[in-house]
């Protein structure tokens, strides 16, 4: 063993959290799995048309509550997981790759080159979006993400480093600026119809989850969770900064480009299913890495799991809270991340 992984070693064994066995990493894992199928089989008999809670003992739901249950619900909340649990995962893996614990996916600005080639199939390709429907909408959103992901590399391929990042971080602050300023433009030249549309996308919402979604976002959503499992060592010993990682025998770049990459797919995928749905790709990974520390062997699959387990709760109350109306789900996690951060900020300003 070298002296860089050694050294490597040592520190990931002092980090907090990290004295935590195997045994109770699963422990931990095993009960936020059950917190979230508890929430799954909660939402599953939540809304205007709940289902009885006597199916759990075995009696049969009517025709009527069934077609509910299946047609519109199920797919609904497995969607809210796998976004849910893409969001969060890729904000943890975002937040140890520029190693700050106030990162988040929308730093390169995936989310609003979404926002943007949405905008543009609502307002310029009205007569398209009816033969089409919702999935050239979704069509859009991901492409819209995946063109930012190329331009994003394209500007910062001869990089390398520290550079590369800061590199990263100054194209998706100008890609944000530049579909802002687009989006405004669409939204001025667009029919009333066309901005009550582009209004409800942007505060995102899961009403439109059909099975057909689902299961696309199962096929797209899934490797990329996976993907980024796979870099929980790499990220561990990015921690210790790139010339002590390159010296326990890791390929930096390679381990962004597979991070970017996968963010980028997954989250565009999420953006053009859901919308934009803000602060949880902040929020739980940040919870998490102050109550299990930040050792993404745990982290990681913890933030997926606290993902799923919020978005699914917020989209219970979504359904629930003004019955028989929806209220967008974006908005929701909005209202609980932004006063979490207020507090957090007073809270540091206090200890000053």
């Amino acid at each position: 063993m070298s002296r860089a992984a050694a050294l490597y070693q040592r520190r990931i064994a002092t980090m907090p959290g990290r004295h935590r066995g195997a045994l109770t990493e699963v422990r931990i894992l095993l009960a936020l799995t059950m917190v979230v199928l508890a929430a799954l089989l909660v939402g599953a008999m939540s809304g205007s048309a709940g289902l009885s809670p006597k199916v759990l003992l075995g009696e049969w739901p009517t025709p009527l509550a069934w077609q509910v249950w299946w047609q519109l619900r199920l797919p609904r909340l497995l969607l809210a997981a796998l976004v849910g649990a893409m969001l969060a995962g890729s904000g943890a893996a975002m937040q140890g790759l520029f190693r700050n614990p106030l990162a988040d996916p929308t730093l390169l600005g995936l989310a609003s080159g979404a926002g943007l080639a949405v905008a543009l199939w609502i307002v310029l390709f009205d007569g398209a979006a009816g033969t089409f429907g919702l999935y050239g909408q979704f069509l859009a959103g991901f492409l819209g993400a995946l063109c930012v992901c190329v331009l994003v590399f394209a500007l910062g391929q001869r990089r390398h480093g520290q550079e590369a990042l800061f590199t990263l971080l100054l194209a998706g602050l100008a890609i944000n600026t530049l579909a802002g300023a687009m989006g405004g433009v669409m939204a001025f030249i667009a029919s009333d119809e066309q901005l009550r549309q582009l209004s409800l996308w942007g505060m995102g919402s899961l009403s439109h989850a059909l099975w057909s979604a689902t299961l696309g976002a199962l096929i797209g959503i899934l490797p990329a969770l996976w993907w980024l499992l796979r870099c929980a060592p790499g990220l561990d010993l990015l921690q210790l900064g790139e010339l002590t990682a390159y010296g326990a025998g890791l390929d930096a770049p390679r381990l962004k480009r597979r991070v970017v990459v996968a963010t980028a797919l997954g989250v565009g995928l999420c953006v053009a299913l859901a919308g934009i749905i803000g602060f949880l790709g902040l929020l739980v990974p940040h919870c998490l890495r102050l109550w299990l520390g930040p050792g993404h062997r745990l982290l990681l699959p913890a933030s997926m799991l606290g993902g799923a387990l919020l978005l699914i709760v917020a989209d219970t109350l979504a359904r629930t809270l003004a019955s028989p109306a929806e209220i967008p789900v974006g908005l929701l996690t909005s209202l609980l991340g932004g006063p979490y951060f207020l507090w957090l900020l007073l809270k540091r300003r206090a200890q000053c």
